[in-house]
């Protein structure tokens, strides 16, 4: 069914509202901004969503060539290899310049939302976050089975967030960290980040159980509305995140140029 463009106009502002959200919830290193496109760079972490072009504006579709020729460079000059992260806000006109081009589609999320004022946390546990970066970073590392060499790029990403942050941290009984989250509360929104169960914790509520006490946390601090970006292919979370509330909201995926890894 065809929605109007009051409809599409409201669904903007909400992807705008979020991609920003985004953006100070996982700050990357370096932003820059070549007219609404923000150019997002990190040596420290390999993250995507810290090494993409993002273009922020469906109007933005000057001089398209030259613009990603100038961003190409700037990622060449930084070590990277060129991304777009193109969201419902990229340019129709980006769109069918990469279709065109041949560029590759990967790395599909759904952003999902959920009311927060709606929703019971009777049942989660009440547990206060952490606040011992340096223990967090480490959980991470283990629950993701990050290389160790990606601790300092992960401290820097955790300690330049602005918004107030809860570190919520999962162990079994023998002290080992089994599952991690990050709560982002900015204003009325609470962003989950960083989320992760060890594979020996799958399939057992732990996942749910943290990120429902995460979130009890925040609805306490005044947050009304959560936010999540979730794999399109990640069957588990997406369960997950529909059995506590969740909605989607958008999709987003990433493009590369013909050739280039993904």
């Amino acid at each position: 069914m065809a929605i109007t463009e009051a409809e599409r106009l409201r669904q903007l502002a909400v992807v705008r509202r979020l991609e920003a959200a985004g953006f100070r919830a996982w700050p990357a290193s370096s932003t820059a901004f070549d007219g609404t496109w923000a150019v997002r760079l990190t040596k420290s972490f390999p993250a995507k969503r810290l090494n993409s072009v993002n273009p922020l504006d469906p109007s933005d579709n000057a001089d398209i060539p030259e613009r990603i020729e100038r961003a190409r460079q700037t990622f060449i000059d930084y070590g990277r290899t060129l991304i777009v992260r193109q969201s419902p806000l990229a340019p129709p006109e980006l769109v069918r310049h990469l279709d065109d081009d041949g560029w590759s589609r990967f790395g599909e999320s759904v952003v999902m939302t959920a009311d927060l004022t709606k929703l019971s946390f009777d049942s989660a546990i009440d547990r206060i976050p952490i606040r011992d970066t340096a223990r967090y970073i480490e959980a991470s590392l283990i629950v993701h089975e990050r290389p160790a060499e990606l601790r300092a790029g992960l401290t820097e990403i955790i300690e330049a967030i602005r918004p107030p942050t809860g570190m919520f941290v999962q162990e079994d009984k023998g002290g080992a960290p089994v599952a991690v989250a990050l709560a982002i509360h900015d204003n009325d929104l609470t962003g989950l980040l960083d989320v992760a169960v060890a594979p020996s914790q799958r399939r057992q509520g732990t996942g749910r159980d943290l990120v429902a006490t995460a979130l009890r946390y925040t609805v306490r601090k005044g947050a009304k509305t959560a936010w999540v970006q979730v794999e399109a292919d990640n069957a588990a979370g997406l369960s997950l995140y529909h059995a506590l509330g969740f909605k989607p909201a958008y999709r987003y995926v990433y493009r590369a140029p013909p050739g280039e890894a993904t």
